[in-house]
């Protein structure tokens, strides 16, 4: 995607000229989020040299250079019951960050992903003058489309990672561009699965089944049992089976152990490991596993999958019958490919007699696996734009396309006019 450039002269990945320095502001709230953050700080480094990030981040944002007012993990909340539990904490760690920061006053303000707390925040800060941007669209893609309207009126512009996204915003007259997907940066286009396997003491001439139950509690607690049965009947119809679990997280490992310890169908030589999931997927023949971005992970490591997904029944009804759903696709690589590429069986679909055939057809079939590859990789190449650059010239792009129109404290941008109590950087 080419980029409009801040001024002439430089192109993009320059450094910008101009006097004075810039403060950029990010809030990051889980892993993913603080990895995004370090590949754009990176990145927003080389444009602006002698600039100043602060706000909520992780390890990875601070070797890049960050001042981490707050965790990120102080935002990584999941499930219903949990943020009902910490909302008051939220909402007064929301309220001191806003002050701060108007007090900082930063050039442009980056909310990446965790939408529930950065979409309210980015809102009160453009209504305040300060420029936002919103990295990672939620998945309006999916549900609730409405939704793009509305963040429009909290982000200056929105980063998308697929590319479908764009043009739904461009329908609310919302500024959105597609930046790419990190991971298809960094995953290479033929993973090598000798190395993964020796990396987890895996025969090499046996057959290896990924199972990737989901990363939350809720969705090893609906949909573990179920691909656990599976892969029994898949173990039974295939007599070499390896299943190898990568649990997202100690608690995730704790509840499959006590999944697999109170498991009635029998599944030999199966393991559970701790993390390591794309090497698990590298590693393996096939993969079986949960919906979400997992599949996206699964497609570049270029194995065949069979997806499952199932919500509660009540939660189903609601969003069939509102109409809140608009697609008919749901794993990634299917909606990437706009065609059904990989199975994907939800709700009453997802049984296990149906996930083991599914999974029995891909190692049954071998040209049908090979055939895949070809369209794995279009995609992944077209996912494969260098993320975190082009994240990075959006940003560069909108500081200098909005240059002169801040509160008046502010000069162009990576210009700073002394107001009281306002440090400048010597």
């Amino acid at each position: 995607m080419s980029q409009t450039p801040v001024a002439a002269g430089p192109g993009p990945g320059s450094p910008v000229p101009g006097p004075g320095f810039t403060r950029i502001a990010l809030v990051a709230g889980e892993a993913s989020g603080d990895l995004l953050g370090a590949g754009l700080i990176a990145e927003l480094r080389k444009r602006y040299p002698d600039a100043e990030f602060a706000g909520v981040g992780g390890d990875r944002m601070r070797t890049a250079g960050f001042d981490a007012w707050h965790d990120a993990s102080e935002l990584a909340v999941m499930g219903l019951a949990e943020v009902l539990r910490h909302l008051p904490r939220l909402l007064r760690l929301r309220r001191a960050l806003r002050r701060r920061l108007l007090e900082w006053r930063p050039d442009v303000f980056i909310g990446i992903d965790a939408p529930d707390f950065n979409l309210g925040l980015e809102r009160s800060l453009k209504q305040r003058g300060v420029r936002t941007v919103h990295y990672v669209s939620p998945s309006v893609w999916a549900w609730r489309e409405q939704r793009a309207a509305k963040i429009g009126q909290s982000a200056d512009r929105v980063l998308c990672l697929f590319p479908m996204e764009p043009a739904i915003y461009a329908r609310h007259g919302v500024d959105a561009r597609f930046v790419g997907h990190p991971l298809a940066d960094e995953m290479p286009l033929q993973p090598d699965r000798a190395p993964a396997r020796e990396a987890l003491d895996l025969p090499h001439e046996v057959t290896v089944l990924a199972l990737l139950p989901g990363s939350r509690l809720g969705e090893i607690d609906r949909l573990g049992p179920t691909l656990l049965e599976a892969a029994s009947r898949v173990a039974a119809a295939w007599p070499d089976l390896h299943v190898v679990i990568p649990a997202a997280n100690h608690a995730c490992c704790a509840a499959l152990e006590r999944l697999l310890s109170d498991c009635p169908f029998p599944i030999p030589r199966c393991r559970l490991i701790d993390g390591n999931a794309r090497t698990a997927m590298v590693a393996s023949d096939v993969v079986l596993l949960a919906s979400g971005t997992a599949t996206l992970e699964a497609m570049l490591a270029k194995r065949p999958m069979v997806v499952a997904y199932r919500v509660a029944a009540l939660t189903y009804r609601l969003v069939k019958g509102l109409g809140m759903l608009k697609v008919d696709r749901y794993a990634l690589p299917n909606v990437l490919a706009g065609e059904r590429l990989v199975p994907e069986l939800m709700q009453h679909d997802c049984t296990p007699e149906t996930l083991a055939g599914a999974t029995l057809r891909w190692l049954r079939e071998p040209a049908t696996v090979a055939a895949l590859q070809p369209r794995f990789e279009e995609l992944h190449l077209h996912l494969r734009r260098d993320a975190s650059a082009q994240a990075a010239d959006a940003v560069v792009e909108l500081l200098g396309a909005k240059a002169g129109t801040r509160d008046p404290g502010l000069g162009q941008a990576g210009t700073r006019d002394p107001g009281p109590g306002t440090r400048e950087k010597q």
